[in-house]
Order: C-alpha cells, then structure tokens, then sequence
C-alpha cells in the first residue's frame, strides 16, 4: 500500500451540476448516501446534484449539503482500498466531510449541521451585497494591507490563503471592489469572482458563527481516527472537545489552506487524494508542494486510476 496518505475534501466553488452522477450510476449502492442525505434534508439531494438547476446549487443553503453528500459517496468507493491516512483536511465545508472520513460526526448529523450552516451564512447577509474574488499574483501581506486600506468603503478580509500566489477576499461587495482596484495597482495579474453567494470566512460571519454553535453543542462528536488538519490555525486536531470551538472559529476566520497543506507534509504525507467534485484541491496543492503525488476521486475513471496507484505497492 502507498504510504503517507492525506484525504482532502473540497468546499464551495467545487460543485457543478451532474456532479456524482457517473459515480453513482457505477456503484447504485451510493443511492443510499444520497436517500439517506435526503431524508434530513426533506429533498431529493440526487437530483439537486445530478440534475440543478444551477441557480438552486449555487446558493449557499443547497451547495453545502451537495458537496458533502456528493464527497461522502465518492469516499464510499474508496473504502474498499482500506486506505489508513496520516491526517485529514477539508476546505472551509469540506472540513465538515474530513471530520465523517475520521469518524468524529455521524453522517446523518453532518448533513444537517451543513443544511444549517448554508441557511445562517445566506441569512447573516443580504442577498446581492456581497462579493468573493480570487487575487492571483499577490503576497499574502500586500493582500492584508489592500483589505485594510478598502475597509473604509465596508467590511472585506482575506478569506482564504489557498495557494502561493492566491489569495480570496470577501466582504460586502462595495469594500471587494475597492480591495481588488487597489490590488491591481499593487500588481495583482489577476481578480476573479467566485460562485460563492456570501462572503464566507470574513467578520461578516460571526453571527452565522454564533448561531451555529448551539447546533455544534447538540450533536454528538467522538475522537478522531486520524488528525484533522484545521482551517482557523492549520493545527492537528484529534480530540472530540477541540472539534466544535475549531468550527465555530472557522467561520468567521481566514482558511489557511496553504499552511494546512504544508503542515500535512511536514506529517509525512506524500500523496493527497481529493475526494469529491472537482479537482480545485489538486491543482493548489501542486503549487504548495510540488512533489506531492496527487489522486482524486470524482468519477469512475479517476477512481479506477487512484485505486490502481494506492495499491500498486500491496
């Protein structure tokens, strides 16, 4: 078996209409995340995922269970390689998919609390007033300097330090767009908008945060079989009473993706594998350690090849 592997779950920005759906129809024993999903929910999951509308994903409340859902089931299919990774992560929602792949939360409880996440962040902000944009070419503290000279124009922060060279700001749509004139004139190659429907990871979530917290205490939460590599700080996490306080800062704190990553390797992983949609994951982590080997799970034939490439060494 290949050693040192980390699994990485994607977060929002990572879903698209058809999403699962090949994977689905080669195992028909995924259909049971899928029911399973949808009976918290109170809809049908499976054809939000396989079929949209794209309007409907894209909003905050539907996206997140989608993405886990569909992470979940692709994870599923890995089961049977018996993988055992050194450490776990997931970006911003995907640490809620990381923490079931550990076994600190039920899956049934993670698809609610994620339902409940989605609708507090919709509602923390108006519809239409924020705003989230990639910045490429920028270091991170010319990228703190540009928020704070454009926070006179409203609330806008780093939300994510996903890569070298890549950093997301978000806030209220006014302050963004002062945040990224001011980059451009700092040299930024790059502003591009995210289909993210509110700005996430910003002080503009704190409420969101708080509300969530009391869900966070209702669930139950076991230790976890392998660590967690956290958003709020990029810290090892193991202990069941450390996993609430870690997701009740996330929201309102920056992703330290690329930390996260670097602090993996420093664990000794040499092969991540992205499990679920897309392959956003993938592509920041070549940049953060290019020798990495690097896997995903989001189809059948992407799944035939990791399988292949986990158990060569059997």
């Amino acid at each position: 078996m290949t050693s040192g592997i980390g699994l990485v779950f994607p977060g929002q920005g990572s879903q698209s209409v058809g999403m699962g759906k090949a994977l689905c129809d080669a195992h028909p024993v995924l259909k049971q995340v899928y029911e399973e999903a949808s009976a918290v929910l109170g809809y049908d999951s499976a054809v939000l995922c396989f079929e949209g509308p794209a309007e409907r994903l894209n909003l905050t409340e539907y996206t997140q269970p989608a993405l886990l859902v569909s992470s979940i089931a692709a994870l599923k299919t890995l089961q049977p390689a018996g993988i055992t990774p050194i450490a776990v992560a997931g970006h911003s929602l995907g640490e809620y998919s990381a923490l079931v792949a550990a076994g600190g939360l039920s899956f049934r409880d993670a698809v609610g609390l994620v339902q409940k996440r989605g609708r507090y962040m919709a509602e923390a902000v108006r519809p239409g007033t924020g705003l989230v944009a990639a910045l490429l070419g920028l270091a991170p503290d010319i990228v703190r300097d540009v928020c704070r000279a454009a926070s006179a124009a409203g609330v806008v922060a780093a939300a994510n330090f996903n890569s070298p060279g890549q950093v997301v700001i978000a806030g209220e749509k006014e302050a963004v767009e002062r945040a990224i004139a001011l980059a451009k004139e700092k040299g930024c190659k790059k502003a591009i908008p995210l289909p993210v429907s509110v700005p996430v990871h910003t002080p503009l979530m704190q409420r969101a945060a708080d509300r969530l917290a009391k869900d966070l205490a209702a669930v139950k939460w076991s230790d976890l079989t392998a660590p967690l590599i956290n958003n709020a700080e990029a810290r090892a996490i193991r202990h069941a009473g450390e996993i609430q306080a870690s997701l009740v800062r996330q929201l309102p704190s920056s992703v330290l993706w690329e930390d996260s990553i670097t602090a993996m390797g420093k664990m000794g992983v040499r092969t991540f594998v992205e499990v679920g949609p897309g392959t956003v994951l993938t592509g920041l982590i070549k940049r953060i350690l290019p020798d990495a080997k690097l896997l995903n799970v989001n189809d059948p034939k992407s799944l035939e090849l990791t399988l292949t490439a986990l158990t060569v060494n059997q």
